[in-house]
């Protein structure tokens, strides 16, 4: 549970180009030694996570020294662990639904390898009480479906059409393949109205080809 009133203590895993937000369903290889420590401790306890990018681009698994730890941003997106299975070779599957945005407001000492922060949510209450009232899904659908003709993406429309609005919104921002800074202004979009407007501009604009993350595969339906 998530007092927003009060600052957590909570468990870090940068990566470049993540956009995890809150209802959205996040699957992932976890395969690194230190990752694999934070893994197995969370699901001791409250099973939360905080996904959150590196200021510069690909800088993900540096070391855990001062001096070697890269920028982060001060906003990420924590999720709780929804499912987990830990393979015989000592990797994690797990799948992580997200909850609630947090501003970092300091960084602790590493444990076991990884990151932690001191993670405040009070100013994201918004996430916890969600709503799309005045999210205009024909003006979405339409979007999307003409993105993907113009890039040739292959979408399903029908299925997409079926989501709930925020959903939706949600599902379409984190799929799409867009530039690390442009996941993190969809991320700090303050609601999800300023999510939208956002998503339609950078849709607007295009993206340029890019590599998929060589351990997240975003879903696209939540």
């Amino acid at each position: 549970m998530i007092h927003t009133a009060d600052s957590v203590v909570l468990p870090v895993f940068p990566l470049t180009g993540s956009l995890l937000l809150p209802g959205n369903f996040m699957p992932l290889n976890i395969f690194e030694p230190r990752y694999r420590n934070m893994v197995g401790d969370t699901l001791k306890e409250d099973r939360m996570i905080g996904m959150i990018q590196p200021r510069l681009p690909g800088r993900d698994n540096l070391g855990v020294a001062d001096e070697e730890r890269p920028d982060l941003y001060s906003v990420g997106c924590a999720g709780v662990i929804e499912e987990s299975e830990h393979q015989e070779d000592g990797r994690y599957l797990i799948v992580l639904k997200g909850t609630c945005r947090f501003r970092i407001r300091s960084e602790l000492e590493a444990f076991r390898g990884y990151r932690r922060v001191v993670a405040g949510f009070d100013e994201f209450v918004i996430d916890l009480q969600p709503s799309d009232e005045l999210i205009d899904r024909p003006v979405l659908l339409a979007a999307v479906q003409s993105f993907s003709s113009d890039h040739g993406l292959d979408f399903d429309h029908e299925l997409l059409a079926s989501l709930p609005a925020l959903n939706l919104l949600h599902a379409v921002a984190a799929a799409l393949p867009f530039a690390p800074d442009e996941k993190q202004a969809l991320l700090e979009a303050h609601t999800p109205l300023e999510r939208q407007q956002t998503l339609l501009m950078l849709m607007g604009m295009g993206f340029e080809e890019r590599q998929p993350e060589r351990d997240y595969s975003p879903p696209l339906i939540n």
